[in-house]
């Protein structure tokens, strides 16, 4: 994500973004799931192409979630930039929990008051 793109959130906002990210979240892992049809294709061809499609869906998931300037840290992962640090969400969380520094990171994160 460029500066350019970089948005900060109160806590009240980012919350308010959750129920959009969990919905985008769900619908990339059933497209993953929807993957698993038997096809008649040989195992190398059938491996490249589950290769494309799974990298297709989560590029497509990132770019939906950065849209909304929403820093992406890995598969089901995205941090809420506060201006002091990150609030941090995790598939399957339910809300918007944790909060990390700039320079913790995930193994950080600390439980919100």
């Amino acid at each position: 994500m460029t500066d350019a793109a970089r948005k900060t959130f109160t806590f009240d906002e980012a919350r308010a973004l959750l129920p959009s990210v969990r919905e985008k979240t769900q619908r990339a892992l059933a497209a993953l799931e929807g993957l698993a049809a038997v096809t008649d294709e040989d195992a190398e061809a059938a491996r490249a192409r589950m290769e494309r499609a799974v990298e297709g869906i989560l590029n497509g998931w990132r770019e939906e979630v950065e849209a909304l300037g929403i820093e992406v840290k890995g598969p089901w992962l995205v941090d809420f930039d506060s201006g002091a640090g990150y609030y941090c969400w995790k598939w399957p969380e339910e809300s918007l929990e944790y909060f990390h520094g700039y320079e913790e990171g995930f193994a950080g994160r600390m439980p919100l008051q």
